[in-house]
């Protein structure tokens, strides 16, 4: 697996990292979460990414990796869930800190993110401070934020996060454009849901319906770095996208023209289903 450096922040990170959403599913036995996340380091997959929101993911990451803590490079996401404090204030995020080390069995967290706060909340600056003052604790190295839109603009342009997370795929392409600049101003990038998300206006399945999706898709014209389109992207869309003419305004592959710009493209539940066959804070120089 190669690796690179994930911006000005001191890590090293492979260029594909594991979505750890699935093995926070209840319904998935705690044997199979237990090989799922073991599995994934062995291929190399070092860069763990998981959430306060995805369900068992952080407890079963602590049971089951705590002793591979030195292989990996470990994110997770805060801002709510913390039982008698409301969201997003001060308390809860410094609490929800706290309480994913505890479920991670990990003293300090590589990169936490805030969890897709809206614009009102980082322009307080109150949840800002928090995650701050958790890095100045040692408790996390990279403050960070995922989300997109506006907000993703105003996380990398306020220089107080070492890292962003945001959506980018073959049919999303709409943060391309500020990645680069945060890339650029030292910060480390994720990109997430690079297979696609689940359709709004059209739901193949195989054959000849992911065929015609999928020859939809290439026909759509762009302009710039952004691409707007059906996000679904199951393995017949990618076969028919394989034999398809290029897209205007983009290499050859999409995805190349991404990886300029991310350090990690981070796998997706799809991927997990299938896997088994600068300074202490981070900060960004963008002001």
């Amino acid at each position: 697996m190669q690796r690179r450096a994930f911006g000005h922040t001191g890590l090293v990170v492979p260029v594909l990292g594991f979505g750890s959403m699935q093995a926070g599913d209840p319904r998935l036995p705690e044997e199979a979460a237990a090989r799922l996340l073991n599995h994934a380091l062995d291929l190399g997959l070092t860069l763990i990414d998981t959430a306060r929101s995805y369900g068992l993911s952080e407890e079963r990451i602590g049971r089951h990796l705590a002793h591979r803590r030195d292989e990996f490079v470990l994110s997770t996401k805060v801002g709510y869930g913390v039982d008698g404090v409301p969201d997003w204030t001060y308390d809860c995020i410094v609490a929800g800190v706290q309480a994913a080390r505890d479920r991670l069995r990990s003293d300090t967290i590589d990169i936490v993110h805030l969890h897709s706060c809206g614009l009102d909340l980082l322009e307080a600056g109150e949840a800002t401070r928090a995650l701050a003052d958790c890095a100045a604790r040692g408790w996390l190295r990279v403050a960070a934020y995922s989300g997109d839109g506006a907000e993703l603009r105003h996380a990398v342009l306020s220089g107080e996060f070492g890292a962003v997370q945001a959506s980018l795929n073959l049919c999303d392409q709409q943060a391309l454009r500020v990645l680069a600049e945060a890339g650029a101003c030292g910060m480390g990038t994720i990109a997430k849901r690079p297979l696609g998300r689940p359709p709004t206006t059209c739901t193949p399945t195989t054959g000849n319906a992911s065929r015609r999706c999928a020859a939809s898709l290439a026909s759509r014209r762009t302009t710039g770095s952004r691409l707007r389109c059906v996000s679904w992207l199951g393995r017949g869309a990618w076969t028919a996208l394989s034999s398809a003419a290029p897209i205007p305004g983009t290499s050859s592959a999409t995805w190349q023209l991404s990886q300029r710009v991310l350090s990690i493209p981070r796998s997706t539940r799809r991927y997990a289903r299938h896997s088994s066959g600068s300074d202490r804070t981070g900060r960004g120089a963008c002001r």
